[in-house]
């Protein structure tokens, strides 16, 4: 192809006004750096930790490391050491690079589709409480991964936060005394989770105090001796022994072999030119996400009044958790992931979206569905050259197993019970299991942990938030506000409501639909059932590319705190 002709040493005048548009059109869509540091957690004392690793110049990555860490100390009741979740990182740049690591728990070597059947049938106490519930961790490394490929810091430095709140304690807060109480029996069983987490067996009292410091030990190993300080040495061998001295199956080779492993993001188009950046399987909670607002971008929710909205809503819920059923372990199983975000696919499932009655799941092909633990915790962190993390963190129930190693602080996780352990039956929800997600050696369960982005040439923002099976449908009701361009305080406040095809039921907190609006919704043939209580604690934050500015926002149901912090000087 013939090309203008050099004159005078200069480009030609086609090439040069090309040229002069090209860096005009770059200028008008270059993103303005966030201002300030953007954080929001579910706990006062992690959202400091995070600011203290900044200050001290880490970046977001590391500050995700200590605010993991603190949450690991004064949440344990949704996540630790002995647990694992999900992290979804952005690198900045002038193509932002998206990661996915997953740090979900692994089953042991020496575990099989049996493990919870005793003579004949599934013993379901084995996969909630005590050594036989728990998998192999996956934060720890985690923590040690994120510092050593994107950190600047040593791990130690991290940590510091942490070790010094389990040293020296931390207050015991509302929302721990209604967690313990929850979980009470259980904790009562085992003599070291009683001693560390109860008061004379009793759940402790409002504003005493919580110190731990054999975690602090185990922290402080894993900060000088990175992987080896948990998953070798002294701290694998005093694992490996009290699991196995109480009936558990771990081996220092499950320990060893644990590898974190990175995925490649969900990513998903929208309108406008953003983009949904989210989690892959071992996640469902992405696909969920992606299929409602792809199967919402087809149907007039932004025009509806307060029911037909909610109707829409809710049908396109039924629609994507119906196919739930369908994932596993990519590791194990192949995943439908691009039929399941099909365009012809979602356009027939939208297209059978009545506005004027509700679809009966009965109606619906049949499909398998599960629910896990929902007392899991979720932050996110901005710094200011653009890189963030939204991470999941878990131990599934409030307190995991209700186990804890002696000698290490490490309280474990009971994540066993996510696997389908009788896939003819159902798990501690009630609902019922898929071969796709059968125990197997080695094999990660599912989970409905969704840490999201959206992302496009304008603006930047961050979701997520604990919920079990609920969590798609929280992150979803927030997306909406950010779409509909409420302020950031509405996304993670805005009343909840929830349906997971099985059962046919919309679930939702106390108050929220007025009586006319129960009404209307039962007349479109929906069945409604309060939760009796809140749910969810969702956090989120926000970065305008045409100003900088950053905004975060803490839900309101939790005691967690989100801050704006200035740039700080490195």
């Amino acid at each position: 192809m013939k090309t203008g002709r050099l004159i005078r040493g200069h480009l030609p005048w086609r090439a040069l006004l090309g040229a002069l548009a090209l860096l005009c059109a770059l200028e008008l869509h270059a993103a303005a750096p966030p201002e300030r540091i953007a954080i929001a957690s579910a706990h006062p004392a992690a959202t400091v930790a995070g600011q203290e690793t900044l200050a001290l110049g880490g970046n977001a990555f590391e500050a995700a490391v200590a605010i993991s860490a603190a949450l690991a100390v004064v949440e344990p009741y949704g996540s630790g050491l002995g647990g694992g979740g999900f992290f979804l990182l952005r690198e900045a740049g002038e193509s932002p690079t998206y990661r996915f690591l997953d740090a979900r728990e692994r089953a042991p070597q020496a575990a099989h589709a049996n493990l919870y059947r005793v003579d004949g049938e599934i013993n379901k106490y084995l996969s909630l409480n005590g050594a036989l519930a728990a998998g192999i961790p996956g934060l720890p490394a985690a923590l040690v991964e994120l510092t050593e490929r994107f950190g600047r810091l040593p791990l130690r430095d991290s940590l510091a936060p942490a070790i010094r709140l389990a040293r020296s304690g931390v207050g015991i807060d509302r929302v721990y005394r209604e967690r313990a109480g929850w979980r009470l029996e259980a904790m009562r069983q085992d003599a070291e989770t009683a001693r560390i987490f109860l008061d004379k067996g009793e759940i402790p009292e409002e504003f005493g105090l919580l110190r731990q410091p054999e975690l602090a030990h185990t922290l402080e190993q894993l900060g000088t001796k990175g992987i080896q300080g948990f998953y070798a040495g002294t701290v694998a061998a005093q694992l490996v022994k009290t699991v196995r001295d109480a009936g558990g199956i771990w081996t220092l080779k499950d320990l060893t072999d644990y590898r974190i492993v990175e995925r490649q993001p969900l990513r998903v188009p929208l309108d406008q030119g953003r983009e949904l950046i989210s989690a892959p399987p071992p996640s469902a909670g992405g696909i969920a996400l992606g299929q409602s607002l792809l199967m919402l971008q087809q149907l007039p929710w932004q025009q509806a009044d307060s029911v037909q909205r909610t109707h829409l809503v809710v049908e396109t819920l039924r629609r994507a958790y119906r196919d739930r059923g369908l994932l596993g372990d990519p590791d194990f199983v192949r995943n439908p992931v691009q039929q399941l975000l099909a365009p012809a696919y979602l356009k027939q499932l939208a297209s059978s979206i009545d506005p004027q009655r509700a679809t009966s799941s009965d109606s619906l092909p049949h499909s398998k569905a599960w629910k896990e633990g929902d007392h899991t915790t979720h932050f996110t962190v901005l710094d200011t050259e653009g890189n963030a993390v939204a991470a999941t963190l878990s131990v599934n129930l409030p307190f995991g197993a209700a186990f804890t190693v002696p000698g290490t602080g490490v309280l474990l996780n009971n994540e066993m019970d996510d696997f389908a352990a009788d896939i003819q039956g159902s798990n501690a929800y009630g609902l019922s299991g898929s071969q796709a997600n059968s125990i197997a050696a080695g094999k990660r369960p599912l989970s409905s942990m969704s840490p999201s982005f959206i992302e496009s040439s304008q603006d930047f923002a961050s979701f997520g938030t604990p919920g079990g099976s609920r969590i798609p449908s929280m992150v979803l009701l927030a997306m909406l506000q950010y779409l509909d361009q409420q302020p950031i305080e509405r996304w993670p406040s805005v009343a909840r409501y929830h349906h997971q095809f099985r059962p046919d039921l919309i679930e939702h907190e106390p108050n929220t639909f007025s009586p006319a609006e129960t009404a209307a919704l039962e007349a479109l043939g929906h069945q409604l059932k309060s939760t009796g209580r809140q749910y969810g604690n969702q956090q989120v934050l926000y970065w305008d590319k045409q100003s900088g500015k950053v905004a975060a926002a803490s839900d309101p149901r939790g005691i967690g705190t989100a801050v704006i912090t200035p740039t700080i000087p490195k």
